[in-house]
């Protein structure tokens, strides 16, 4: 990229993008707040309804969170990891709330001999040929 060129909205590495349909009215009372500056855009007022909610719910998110023993926030699983796990003859169940990674150099026979099941809550990213390599192990 030149040095004078500037990527205006970076993809954040943190988050997910997601769509929505709200009726027009509802819409409108969104507006309306924006434009009586109680909350700067549409997306502002939306993550802080998101975030209201999950903390209304919030024992009983932990509790469903223990109870499934599932790995909160970001999990990352390497092409090292998957090797080790090779090596000594076991298999992975992944269950991550949050972001689970594998890196792109990982295989799609290295992922489909390494990872028995796969439950994700949230963001999967891996490359294309690990994602359809485990199609029938997600949940």
């Amino acid at each position: 990229m030149a040095e004078n060129v500037r990527e205006l909205r970076p993809r954040a590495a943190d988050s997910e993008k997601i769509t929505i349909n709200l009726g027009y009215v509802d819409l409108g009372h969104i507006d309306l707040l924006v434009q009586e500056g109680f909350y700067s855009n549409r997306t502002d007022f939306i993550r802080t309804a998101i975030r209201n909610q999950l903390d209304r719910h919030n024992d009983a998110v932990k509790k469903s969170v223990e109870r499934h023993q599932l790995d909160l926030g970001l999990r990352h699983y390497s092409r090292q990891d998957l090797e080790a796990v090779q090596a000594a003859g076991e298999v992975l169940h992944i269950q991550v709330l949050g972001l689970a990674s594998i890196a792109n150099d990982v295989t799609a026979e290295l992922a489909r001999q390494t990872i028995a099941s796969l439950h994700v809550l949230g963001a999967l990213h891996a490359s294309p040929a690990v994602k359809e390599a485990l199609t029938d192990r997600m949940r």
